[in-house]
């Protein structure tokens, strides 16, 4: 468990699923917590009567991440309100499926806008208020290094570009001892990939270990990533997705 007395974390898409097990995990180990919503506001309360129950402080901003204005003032809010700003998660996301020719420009532009230019004009905002120590992590997919079944081709493009940044990122802020790192999860248990749904047997098929994750498998990494325990871990590449590109 990591110590995050005194830290301020915000978390992108933390009202459910992946980003609402990492804002809970955070507070858990002491930090106060910021999240984003778009249009789950009812979730976004209940997370943050979460946190406040375990003592921290928290704050739920509507925000797009496909707008870049959303995600620094989203940024420039949670620093204001919480006093500051030491962990920035870039967790937001869509998960564009279907075959190559059908997908529109509009629709391209979102995926990138959402996963890639977020991450990016996201930590450009963080970075201006972090101390040095600070912490930076992404959420991709084990997707984006083995495209296991059909129709990801915009899905990929646009969560491999974390790939990149995330090393590049790493290297330019280690002076800073800030520490950049990309969380890769496999199939888990969300409401929008639930155990009872259409895909399920054919996902767990794809695993090494035969079930899915739960989110808050990826909110102990995060967790990890975000204390002291993680001082010496940047550029990172780690994929938690039962073995399945074993």
């Amino acid at each position: 468990m990591s110590d995050l007395t005194g830290k301020v974390a915000l978390v992108t898409g933390g009202s459910r699923g992946i980003g609402a097990a990492i804002a809970r995990k955070l507070a858990a180990d002491g930090a106060d917590v910021a999240i984003t919503y778009q249009s789950a506001e009812v979730q976004a309360k209940s997370v943050v009567a979460e946190v406040e129950s375990l003592g921290r402080r928290a704050v739920a901003i509507r925000a797009d991440s496909g707008a870049a204005e959303d995600v620094v003032h989203a940024v420039n809010q949670a620093a204001a309100d919480l006093g500051r700003l030491d962990i920035l998660v870039n967790n937001a996301g869509i998960f564009p499926a279907k075959p190559f020719e059908e997908f529109t420009l509009a629709e391209v532009d979102r995926a990138l806008n959402i996963h890639a230019r977020a991450a990016f004009v996201g930590a450009q905002a963080a970075v201006a208020h972090m101390n040095d120590g600070g912490r930076i992590i992404s959420i991709g997919t084990n997707l984006s290094e083995r495209a296991a079944f059909g129709g990801l081709s915009l899905y990929n493009l646009s969560k491999s570009a974390l790939n990149g940044f995330t090393k590049a990122l790493a290297r330019e802020l280690g002076p800073r001892a800030i520490t950049v790192n990309l969380l890769q999860p496999g199939s888990t248990v969300t409401d929008m990939n639930p155990l009872d749904g259409d895909h399920y047997d054919h996902q767990v098929g794809l695993t090494a270990l035969g079930h899915f994750a739960r989110p808050e498998d990826m909110a102990a990494m995060v967790g990890f990533l975000a204390g002291d325990t993680g001082r010496s871990v940047t550029g990172a590449i780690l994929t938690i997705d039962g073995g399945t590109n074993a």
